[in-house]
């Protein structure tokens, strides 16, 4: 079985992300700007203390920036992600757009290591697929599933996932293990997910 969800997962990983590689780069940028202009005012009950993380997109994935310079101009406090070691959760530190940060694992910008760490209320999440159950697929690391299992136990925490329409699929392959996203913002809007 276990195998079965593997493969799944393979196959749909490969789908998305040859349809992501045959997109216009102006389309993510295009994207980017869609959801900056949405923000993050969907979240019913966001306090204004409430640290959102954000991250630093690969190539070919959704350019983020634009919403963080957003989050980051209506004093939003913000976090970014640091790979701490295979199979370990996310940790975060604070940061700001134009902040100093070092290549972490993969070339990824991370803050510094002198910023200080914190424990975000808001996880923006990247994917490559989703479903309306909340369920996404990542690059099969497990980083995310970790650090939201991690989070949710020690308070209440909202994952959104960034993404465009056409990365829904009807059912995400997963396991029991597999943590779901609370919303998904794409350029359209705000899609909340039903577990």
């Amino acid at each position: 079985m276990s195998e079965t969800i593997l493969e799944q997962k393979r196959l749909l990983r490969a789908r998305i992300q040859a349809w992501r590689a045959a997109l216009a780069p102006e389309r993510l940028v295009e994207a980017g700007r869609a959801v900056a202009e949405l923000g993050l005012a969907f979240l019913p009950s966001r306090s204004a203390s409430a640290v959102v993380s954000g991250f630093s997109p690969l190539p070919g994935e959704f350019r983020l920036w634009p919403l963080l310079r957003r989050l980051d101009a209506d004093n939003v406090p913000l976090a970014l992600p640091v790979i701490e070691g295979k199979r370990q959760p996310l940790r975060f530190r604070t940061w700001r757009p134009g902040d100093a940060t070092e290549a972490g694992q993969w070339g990824i910008a991370e803050p510094k290591a002198d910023q200080p760490s914190v424990e975000p209320d808001i996880l923006l999440v990247p994917l490559l697929a989703f479903d309306g159950a909340g369920f996404r697929l990542g690059y099969g690391g497990g980083y995310y599933d970790r650090t939201l299992r991690r989070l949710r136990g020690l308070k209440p925490i909202v994952a959104v996932g960034i993404a465009c329409e056409e990365q829904r699929v009807e059912r995400v392959p997963h396991f029991d293990y597999d943590e779901r996203l609370d919303w998904v913002l794409t350029p359209s809007g705000p899609v909340r997910c039903v577990g």
